[in-house]
């Protein structure tokens, strides 16, 4: 764009300290266009009224405006409709910046009419070359040993704008009364400056993100990884209950019968927790992701569920057969409520074979077990009714196993 000379329109997407507001200044400078910088979380209707009439009298001289906005999610969907004509018609080229997924925060309309760079957290190697740069600007080398550097470096987590806090910081950091230079092992590191908390906001992206990764480590059997999910998000904040709520709906949805005993230890572990509270509760979590993550995996019954769902949707109001009715008045029993039931436990086997499935509907087959853990036990019964089902077919009662 910038060989080009012709910017247009986008909207930068990433993490903390990843460059997004120097990338717009640069883009600036390279176009030469005035840079008008706006937070959406300080600045309103009135204040983007006057960049407009600003960059339509610059513009009338002949030179554009690269519009700014910091936190472009925090305006609502009415403020985002109004930069459209001004982004139109070429009176400003907006960069807006923004740590949330712009799917989900940004109106279609605006996100048609700029280009969406994701930008990535910065790298260990990204973040040496700032600690390098601040040295240069300072003239002198950090106050830190080896191990305190990396620990430095992991402490910002990906965010440069905090890791040159961090060293503005140590840099101010007054020398020893004895005289001696002041070098900084890892624990007075941790003592000097304040450790940052990981990214994460429970209402926003970062939230969904983490969740995903541990229900989907879970459903792949990969219980470590599960584990380091699932410690961070308690490390990050995330209320244990939501995590236990989680952790319940996999063992019915991913687990299922294959394992009976998945769903039983999944609530004791949420009542467990409402019992102890943090942090001892958090081990009977853990305990139970160590169970699900290690079980034998079926999501039959949850297909089974969706595809009974269809078919009764698509199958209307059709009644049950009359055999099945209960009969508790003369005028039912007339009219054939209740007639040729035959009651399963009178069977030898207990399976009398009768067909439940409505008049008029062919039976159909929801529920197809996996062959792991305990559903191949329940293959086996399946198998075993529907040998018999077939056999009894047409017949006028039940029937014993012998027949």
């Amino acid at each position: 764009m910038i060989a080009g000379g012709r910017l247009s329109s986008m909207i930068l997407w990433g993490p903390p300290g990843c460059g997004k507001t120097t990338l717009a200044r640069l883009l600036a400078d390279q176009t030469d266009l005035q840079f008008e910088p706006l937070s959406a979380v300080f600045s309103g209707v009135a204040d983007l009224r006057k960049v407009f009439e600003a960059a339509k009298g610059r513009r009338a001289g002949g030179r554009g405006t690269l519009l700014f906005i910091d936190e472009i999610h925090r305006f609502n969907r009415a403020q985002q409709d109004g930069f459209l004509p001004y982004v139109e018609d070429g009176t400003v080229v907006l960069v807006g910046a923004t740590t949330e997924n712009p799917s989900f925060e940004l109106n279609a309309a605006l996100l048609s009419r700029c280009q969406v760079f994701v930008l990535n957290r910065l790298d260990d190697a990204a973040m040496e070359t700032l600690l390098q740069r601040a040295e240069q600007a300072d003239g002198r080398p950090l106050p830190l040993d080896e191990d305190a550097r990396r620990a430095l470096r992991a402490m910002a987590d990906g965010d440069g704008r905090y890791l040159l806090n961090m060293a503005e910081a140590l840099f101010a950091l007054p020398a020893p009364s004895d005289g001696s230079p002041l070098r900084l092992d890892t624990a007075a590191l941790a003592e000097a400056v304040q450790r940052r908390l990981p990214l994460y906001d429970k209402a926003q992206e970062g939230h969904y993100n983490l969740i995903s990764a541990l229900h989907k480590s879970l459903r792949g059997s990969d219980t470590d990884a599960a584990l380091y999910w699932f410690a961070r998000m308690l490390t990050a904040g995330e209320d244990p209950l939501y995590i236990a709520r989680r952790l319940v709906r996999f063992a019915v949805e991913d687990i299922g019968l294959a394992d009976p005993d998945a769903l039983p230890q999944a609530l004791a572990a949420w009542d467990t927790y409402k019992r102890l509270g943090s942090p001892e509760g958090e081990l009977a979590l853990a305990q139970c992701v160590i169970y699900l993550g290690t079980a034998p995996k079926s999501n039959a019954a949850y297909r089974a569920l969706g595809a009974a769902t269809k078919a009764a949707k698509a199958s209307g109001s059709l009644m049950p057969p009359k055999h099945i009715l209960n009969a508790p008045t003369r005028l039912m029993k007339d009219i054939g409520y209740g007639k040729g039931y035959a009651y399963d436990h009178d069977a030898a086997d207990g399976f009398s074979g009768q067909d439940y499935f409505p008049d008029g509907m062919a039976r159909k087959s929801f529920y197809e077990p996996v062959d792991r853990g305990f559903e191949r036990e329940i293959r086996k019964r399946l198998d075993y009714w529907a040998k018999l089902r077939q056999q009894r077919s047409g017949g006028d009662g039940p029937a014993s196993a012998g027949e």
